[in-house]
């Protein structure tokens, strides 16, 4: 009689387990499925094009409204996929371990192993296979109908606590590491773009493409003494002379904002805009011609040319005075000379076109004095670093061999820097006028 009772409790006992394992399996099943769903709907939602989107604007239905309100904000979308995700994945995870611990309890060393590899391999394989892979790849094919179909189990799923609230915490978490990330940005130096602009060069890219996203990188670290007219190079008007002496020199000049000086070109009073002067061609000559000049704009030498080119948007100016730490002008600056820089040269009809150097073969040139050191750098795609490393207040080739020689070199006399032989060929007491440059056997063969 106790046998009979003790069988039927067994009976009874293996029924129950039996019944537990499958609720459970139907669980594992419904959670894989919700896994799936979630898996496709990122791929889904966040691979939907301009196509897809117009048509959904076009359907104007409840479902099309949904799917472009959750696409409205595409961080709480994501944390809702990836929260539920989780939640599911760890879900299916506890109830394997479960159910495996009922059909392969831990009683012998085979066991064991046997445990090992369901649990490693098989459950994360059948996660990743059913619950990532395979429904990732439908998603990327129909995209537009399984947006559709997780729509709205997206939208109520991301306001039922506790997932509403974790994605709370989340997004407003990622803004917050977002804003300390923005304060600890890593700088990157100008030589490092150099570097990294070197190393993209396609070979199917073109010397001006390269040329200009040279200046780009450049641009920045460019003062304006170095691209800035020289003061001897001004052309400027005495703010004495009458209006029939004006407009000759004007039309001598040739350009339409001149600066007018008193007394000497370090007392620069104005800028004279030739279409001001315009409306009072036909004046006397008394005509006190000063009143319509305008208020001049000064700059240091060392001002960076970008902050310069938005001073000048800002000031809606097209002209610069640059001064020296003593207040006298040493040069000029325009707003096309800093555009120069990145586009290269801008010419118009009214502008002459002058031979700055000429190049006698492939390693030899020939530069007038005068020639701004960015120009020769230009021509002869000689590297800047030494040059500027050394060069000292000098601007120009010829202010360069003086600052290294120390005097100013007569003919035939010669410097190295950099590989660069740089020999004089016309000088006077006071400046370098023109100059031979022998380029290296490595940019010998570049040319």
């Amino acid at each position: 009689m106790n046998t009979l009772i003790f069988l039927n409790q067994e009976v009874v006992f293996k029924s129950e387990i039996g019944g537990s394992l499958a609720i459970y399996l139907a669980v594992i099943f419904l959670l894989i499925v919700i896994s799936a769903m979630m898996s496709g709907s990122e791929s889904a939602f966040f691979t939907l094009g301009p196509k897809e989107l117009d048509n959904l604007k076009e359907e104007d239905n409840s479902n099309s409204r949904l799917i472009l309100k959750l696409l409205e904000n595409p961080r709480d979308l994501l944390a809702t996929i990836l929260i539920t995700n989780n939640m599911v994945n760890v879900g299916v995870v506890i109830l394997s371990s479960f159910v495996l611990n009922e059909i392969f309890p831990l009683n012998s060393n085979s066991n064991e192993i046997v445990r090992f590899l369901l649990d490693v391999i098989g459950i994360t394989f059948l996660i990743l296979l059913t619950g990532e892979v395979l429904p990732k790849i439908y998603a990327n094919k129909h995209a537009l109908s399984v947006a559709k179909l997780t729509s709205k189990p997206l939208y109520y799923l991301g306001k039922i606590p506790p997932i509403s609230w974790i994605k709370y915490f989340l997004v407003n978490g990622g803004s917050f590491i977002n804003k300390l990330n923005k304060a600890s940005t890593v700088k990157i130096t100008s030589d490092d773009l150099e570097q990294a602009l070197a190393l993209t060069k396609e070979e199917n890219s073109s010397l001006e493409e390269q040329k200009l996203l040279e200046g780009i990188v450049k641009f920045g670290n460019t003062e304006t003494s170095q691209i800035m007219r020289s003061r001897i190079e001004i052309s400027a008007i005495d703010e004495k002379i009458n209006l029939e002496e004006l407009i000759r020199c004007i039309l001598d000049y040739g350009y339409s904002r001149i600066p007018v000086y008193r007394e000497s070109l370090d007392n620069v009073i104005g800028i004279l805009y030739s279409k001001d002067l315009l409306p009072h061609l036909n004046e006397k000559e008394d005509f006190e011609w000063k009143k319509v000049i305008r208020k001049p704009y000064f700059v240091p030498e060392n001002k960076k040319i970008d902050d310069l080119l938005k001073e000048f948007q800002q000031m809606k100016m097209h002209m610069a005075i640059v001064v020296d730490e003593y207040g006298g002008a040493s040069g000029l600056i325009t707003l096309e000379d800093i555009l120069e820089e990145i586009v290269g040269d801008i010419t118009d009809e009214f502008d002459e076109t002058e031979l700055v150097y000429t190049k006698v073969d492939a390693n030899t040139y020939v530069f007038e004095g005068r020639t701004a050191l960015v120009d020769f750098y230009k021509v002869t795609d000689v590297s800047s670093k030494e040059f500027e490393s050394t060069k000292g207040e000098s601007d120009t080739l010829g202010g360069f061999i003086i600052e290294q020689a120390g005097r100013i070199l007569r003919n035939n006399e010669y410097i190295i820097c950099d590989d660069v032989k740089l020999i004089v060929e016309s000088s006077d007491k006071r400046r370098i006028k023109m100059i031979k440059c022998i380029l290296p056997e490595m940019l010998k063969e570049n040319h």
